[in-house]
């Protein structure tokens, strides 16, 4: 696999390697030892999958400590539009965001670290994206700030009057509004 830095420190999108032929292809989707050679130690102890329409949006999430999640995160069908914001207090980059676009046929993945809210937007018909967890789900502890915060001055490739978003996503704080649990 090869892995790209971006912008934020700890923020990265992971290409792997893709062996094609008249059969079709074949890749590693995820190696621990070879994850935690090249970007740290993690025990992923969930994966989740969802499968979501044109225009459907879907966070900022983030899970309040002490139950903070990273993920890493791909497209299986379709295609996406994923985003990464720093939501940590102190942090040179916080508020600011790293977005990537995970297809079926990149085959990329993007791993996001704890202290991020995340969240990302359906750009085909239908798209069925995966994620792996490295804390399970606590209800108690789900937070998430607007995806349509335009503060955030993200580009969701997708018209306002196009977007969906599950009641629960309309209710989250801009983030000028956040006070965030997360220390740098």
């Amino acid at each position: 696999m090869e892995v790209i830095t971006t912008s934020i420190d700890g923020v990265f999108i992971i290409e792997p390697r893709i062996f094609e032929d008249s059969r079709g292809y074949f890749f590693e989707s995820f190696s621990q030892r070879e994850f935690e050679e090249k970007i740290g130690p993690i025990n992923f102890v969930q994966d989740n999958e969802s499968k979501s329409s044109y225009g459907v949006m879907r966070g900022l999430h983030f899970q309040r400590p002490p139950f903070t999640q990273s993920k890493l995160v791909r497209c299986v069908k379709g295609a996406v539009l994923d985003v990464a914001v720093d939501v940590r207090k102190g942090s040179p980059t916080y508020g600011q965001h790293v977005a990537v676009e995970l297809t079926e046929d990149n085959h990329r993945q993007f791993f996001i670290p704890k202290g991020f809210a995340h969240g990302f937007a359906v750009l085909s018909e239908t798209a069925v994206f995966q994620y792996k967890c490295d804390e399970f789900y606590h209800p108690e502890a789900d937070c998430g700030i607007s995806i349509l915060d335009d503060s955030l001055g993200i580009d969701w490739c997708i018209p306002t009057d196009k977007s969906i978003l599950s009641e629960k996503d309309t209710k989250h704080p801009l983030l000028k509004d956040f006070v965030t649990p997360f220390e740098y």
